[in-house]
């Protein structure tokens, strides 16, 4: 669009400097949302998200994370620790819409951008630990959300990024305190130390550090890439899709999965691999004579297909969650952002 700045993902800024926009998401159905305008404001929309959701659902878990770092932040915006704090709670409404965007979008019965279909897909999955839930909505929030809302807020306030730098930064060693102590929270207890090893290779993968390094890379090649809107889209369709492959290695299952009970439909712990426990002989059959081999074992043709297979495709919701759009009436009808989805 000649003489039309664009925003990180090619789109008018003038769009984005309205109160409202109709943004796509990835299906051909929109969501119309509404721009957080304080801190204040995300701090409430987080609270309320949190308010309708299990306790373990993995998006609360997160949710959960992102509230404690968006107060970590508040509090500092008053004092001294930030060059510019108008600057940096922009930023934060900026960015912390793309959040609530997806989940506006997931509680409408839309698919959320793909950097988010991986934690809000296996939000449920009983062989996630609740620490991957955290780890894999930073990794969306961070690798994808964050270098376009950096892009668009430089847009906004007409500065370049270097002019924001210093801050940015700034936040990398208090994001490190609430990431330690968030992951010393989540960390399992001895109960579950099969799934310490794991686990603790994920944690030996992934950081807050080094992702808000990469993000930053990504907001200096998106600033030379602002004059170029087909250029602009493609890059940041290529780091929604990067988000969304690490988020589903982050999300693989570790630990043990349900199986429906046959007596009563009720959940129970699948047996350990390799076992028959539970499992009668077949009528007529005689047992295993000592010393010789067992059959193969049994293995029921509903099982969970997890890191042999595919991941789960279906989207897990909540316990007595509809799929429609009424499941969480007041969810879907939080606004966000005006930025639009990658």
């Amino acid at each position: 669009m000649p003489g039309t700045t664009m925003a990180a993902d090619g789109t008018p800024v003038a769009v984005l400097a309205a109160n409202t926009v109709t943004a796509p998401v990835a299906t051909p159905v929109t969501t119309r949302v509404t721009a957080p305008v304080t801190v204040e404001e995300v701090v409430g929309r987080l609270r309320e998200i949190g308010a309708v959701l299990p306790p373990a659902d993995g998006v609360a878990v997160f949710n959960r994370l992102y509230l404690t770092v968006t107060e970590a932040v508040r509090g500092r915006l008053g004092g001294s620790y930030f060059a510019d704090p108008a600057a940096m709670a922009e930023l934060d409404t900026v960015f912390a819409g793309r959040y609530l965007l997806a989940v506006a979008a997931d509680a409408a019965g839309q698919e959320p951008p793909a950097c988010w279909r991986p934690l809000f897909a296996l939000r449920a999955h009983p062989g996630v630990h609740p620490l991957q839930f955290a780890l894999a909505g930073m990794n969306a929030h961070i690798q994808h959300d964050l270098p376009l809302a950096v892009v668009d807020t430089c847009l906004r306030r007409g500065c370049e990024p270097a002019g924001l730098a210093a801050d940015y930064h700034r936040i990398n060693g208090l994001l490190a305190e609430v990431e330690t102590a968030v992951r010393e929270q989540l960390m399992p207890g001895p109960d579950v130390l099969e799934r310490a090893e794991p686990l603790t290779h994920l944690l030996g993968v992934w950081s807050v550090e080094a992702a808000r390094e990469g993000a930053w890379s990504a907001v200096q090649a998106l600033w030379e890439l602002r004059a170029v809107p087909t250029a602009a889209r493609a890059f940041a369709a290529a780091l929604d899709c990067s988000a969304g492959l690490l988020g589903h290695a982050l999300l693989l299952p570790l630990g043990p999965h349900p199986a429906p009970d046959a007596a009563d439909g009720s959940p129970r712990t699948a047996d350990a691999p390799g076992t028959t426990a539970g499992t009668p002989d077949a009528p007529g059959k005689a047992p295993h004579a000592p010393g010789t081999a067992p059959d193969a074992p049994h293995k029921a043709p509903d099982a969970p297909r997890t890191a042999a297979g595919r991941l789960p495709e279906a989207r897990n919701r909540p316990a007595g969650e509809g799929a429609g759009a009424q499941a969480r009436p007041d969810q879907a009808q939080l606004e966000c952002s005006g930025l639009p989805s990658a």
